[in-house]
């Protein structure tokens, strides 16, 4: 589904990636963790299209198609999700307003969603059912985009969005900082039961720690340094990054690459 091959990217002329690469296919959960200035979100980013990191070289597929060059709102088409790390406010426009602009922009490009129907009514009554999902009120919905949202409502705000379009490729950037441990469970409870009814999509879950696995169990973990995914490995990887930390991780896979 997504192929990142070695990625070098960078922003105002400052090298951010320096040779990513990773393979995600459909219906996959992938974790990536790394510490602060790893590149982790600038990777998540150019998968999503930001135009202000540049592609110096490498290739980016998703499915079939090759979307170095493609703008945002073409991969949005595609099935890219990106929920963002510090969601932006939009004063006087409706969650709901947004969501139905972009189910109407994305009609036949993202997988058609089972609960939807053609009638506003019933787009607005399916919102409102994933609001109460993220113990939000019925109210949610007709607010302003994240103006005034705590901490906590903005990262169930991006998981609403998420359950709302269906995307093919879900990438959260630390949608769980910021999160106390019920807001945690509420937005992995969410994540999971959306790979559970949508199998053939897949999530890149990007964060610094691994307590939000306590509730996910990941088919891939990933840690990124320096600009590049260093190691990969399966849920265990998250348990080896806690106990000896993100360096000795490090000095770990340069020991095994000299010898």
């Amino acid at each position: 589904m997504l192929s990142c091959k070695n990625l070098k990217a960078s922003i105002e002329g400052k090298k951010i990636l320096k040779g990513a690469s990773l393979e995600v296919n459909p219906g996959e959960l992938h974790v990536l963790m790394g510490p602060n200035g790893s590149g982790k979100s600038t990777l998540a980013q150019v998968i999503a299209g930001h135009p202000s990191y540049k592609i110096e070289s490498g290739e980016l597929r998703f499915e079939i198609s090759k979307i170095n060059k493609l703008t945002p709102d073409k991969r949005a088409k595609l099935g890219i999700f990106l929920a963002f790390q510090h969601p932006v406010e939009i004063p006087g426009v409706s969650m709901f307003n947004v969501l139905r602009k972009a189910r109407h922009s994305t009609n036949g490009k993202i997988k058609s969603a089972s609960l939807f129907r053609n009638s506003v009514a019933n787009f607005r009554s399916d919102l409102i059912g994933y609001a109460k999902e993220l113990k939000l009120g019925e109210e949610f919905i007709r607010r302003s985009l994240n103006e005034g949202f705590s901490g906590g409502e903005k990262k169930r705000s991006e998981i609403l969005q998420m359950m709302a379009l269906e995307p093919k490729l879900v990438i959260l950037d630390e949608i769980d900082s910021g999160l106390d441990v019920d807001g945690l469970k509420i937005v992995a409870t969410a994540v999971k039961k959306y790979t559970r009814s949508n199998p053939q999509s897949s999530v890149l879950l990007i964060t610094h720690y691994a307590r939000i696995l306590k509730y996910l169990k990941p088919d891939f973990v990933h840690i990124m340094m320096d600009g590049k995914i260093i190691k990969s490995g399966k849920a265990n990887l998250a348990k080896q990054i806690e106990e000896k930390g993100y360096q000795k991780m490090g000095r770990e896979v340069q020991y095994y690459d000299r010898v």
